[in-house]
């Protein structure tokens, strides 16, 4: 498949349109997006895409192209047509390729690869055009190729003539300069909003509605904001925010007196902060929260005892503690609490199963898989367990709303998996279970490669499975291993070297790799 490169020449004259969109209706959101995208995009000292001609209307069936589509064709610098088996059947993209080549010979056709294989889904005038075979320039938007990022940037070189290369230098520079831009943003964001929830904490003898519109920006701050912040790897920001809240929320001894929306926001606020605490190695503190979470959670299902979410939150609360518990190595207590969370889920068991619903019950699953073999369960016991985690997270993966969610879970099961089968004396599928949860770890990586959430675990996959093979004997797969999750240390040091658990993480693959060199 060809690359996408400018054919434009300088001499050509201006144009009404930068760029004629040919599509067929099936793929009409794909359109859509790539036409925002293109007008959107800028660049310093280089004009704009804009403007680019994109049917938006069903054209009625008849024999020829309409007038207004004629002159879009003959006024346009340059055509993209949106292949798929879709577009390649549509007889009104055949047209608007053989008529656009008809009208403007010098002028690019590229293509835009949306779904199938070439053969399948390239029109046939994009690839045949008076007998004469041609390839076509496509940029590959399928997942797992070029994907939208780089697809993109292919369709603007072959509209701009810029080499590739440099626009993808300059995107590069351009996402860090809006990470950048994030980090300060919030950090501002963040000294403004807690001023203003200290002034909210102070006052109340005000009204009932107003307290509630506090609660509702602390809310913003621990949910909304930290999962950005997260992403980014700057979860330090919300330290200040996090103490002053918890000493709000954690001060009340009597909860029955509070509305559920009330407790409901509280609960969330509170498993944010411990999930903070959590992550940063901080375990005490996590388990005071998950403490107060726990009780708050009690406090909701105690008053609507049968509602499926209250149900489900408090499985979840369950769950958090158990797995402190597990952390700080208190097996015996964290066992019966794994065991309360999958009560209360079985409890959901009848009504229409939700995503979140289901996403937790993997967890949970996976979680007595782990804790039966820490504690000197039977293997086999756990290999079922593990086998039924996988089967749920595979599941959960085909719900968009928490597909990556449950591709991060999916990893942490095969690892598990792979253990408990190797204590099984299965070492066919424990080998198995490992490359499928390095797999996995490594496709959420290259899915966002800035995100950190999902470099921690990639690093963690990978110095868990250098533990094995050096347990296998197999030095030069630990050595591979420990060093990839040594350069995913770093960066994750790089971008937050106050974080202490990937301090942490960082010295362990530092002290393994010293191991095993000796």
């Amino acid at each position: 498949m060809g690359g996408i490169v400018s054919e434009l020449s300088e001499n050509i004259a201006p144009m009404r349109y930068r760029a004629f969109i040919s599509y067929s209706h099936t793929d009409a959101r794909f359109a859509g997006w790539l036409h925002r995208h293109l007008e959107a995009w800028s660049a310093p000292g280089q004009p704009r895409l804009s403007p680019i001609f994109i049917d938006r209307a069903e054209l009625a069936a008849g024999p020829d192209l309409p007038a207004q589509v004629r002159a879009a064709l003959t006024g346009s610098a340059a055509l993209i047509v949106v292949a798929s088996p879709a577009a390649r059947a549509s007889g009104w993209v055949a047209q608007e390729i053989c008529l656009f080549r008809e009208l403007n010979p010098g002028r690019p056709v590229l293509a835009a690869l949306l779904s199938g294989e070439p053969g399948a889904a390239f029109p046939e005038p994009l690839l045949v055009h008076h007998d004469q075979t041609l390839e076509p320039l496509a940029a590959d938007f399928r997942e797992g190729h070029d994907g939208k990022r780089l697809g993109l940037l292919k369709i603007v070189a072959g509209l701009t003539a810029q080499p590739l290369d440099r626009l993808v230098q300059r995107d590069a520079q351009s996402r860090q300069r809006r990470v950048m831009a994030v980090t300060a943003g919030a950090m501002l964001l963040s000294l403004i909003l807690a001023a203003a929830l200290i002034a909210a904490l102070h006052a109340r003898t005000e009204a009932q509605h107003q307290r509630a519109e506090a609660e509702g920006m602390v809310e913003f701050m621990l949910t909304d904001l930290r999962d950005k912040l997260k992403g980014v790897g700057r979860l330090d920001v919300m330290d200040t925010v996090n103490a002053r809240a918890m000493a709000y929320y954690g001060d009340r001894a009597d909860l029955s007196d509070l509305s559920p929306s009330s407790l409901q926001r509280r609960a969330r606020v509170i498993e944010a902060m411990g999930e903070d605490d959590e992550n940063r190695a901080r375990i005490d503190q996590a388990y005071a929260k998950y403490a107060e979470l726990h009780r708050v959670t009690e406090a909701l299902l105690a008053k609507q005892p049968n509602d499926p979410d209250r149900i489900f939150d408090h499985a979840q609360a369950e769950n958090r503690l158990a797995l402190i518990e597990t952390t700080k190595g208190n097996l015996a207590a964290a066992f019966p609490r794994f065991k309360n969370a999958m009560l209360l889920l079985d409890r959901l068991g009848n009504l229409p199963l939700k995503p979140e619903w289901l996403g937790l019950r993997s967890l949970v699953t996976g979680n007595l898989c782990a804790i039966t073999l820490k504690s000197g369960g039977k293997p086999q016991e756990a290999v079922q367990f593990c086998r039924q985690a996988v089967a749920l997270a595979q599941r959960q993966m085909q719900q968009p709303a928490t597909n990556l969610s449950a591709r991060y879970d999916l990893a942490f099961h095969y690892l598990w998996l792979g253990d408990a089968a190797a204590a099984a004396g299965d070492r066919e599928q424990a080998n198995r279970a490992g490359r499928d949860g390095l797999h996995m770890s490594e496709q959420l990586v290259a899915s966002d490669r800035d995100n950190m959430f999902w470099l921690e675990q990639h690093a963690e996959v990978s110095l868990h499975l250098a533990r094995v093979a050096r347990e296998l004997g197999n030095a030069e797969a630990a050595r591979q291993l420990s060093a990839q999750a040594g350069l995913d240390a770093a960066r994750l040091i790089g971008r937050d070297p106050q974080n202490m658990y990937w301090g942490k993480l960082h010295q362990n693959i530092v002290n393994f790799t010293k191991e095993t060199r000796q």
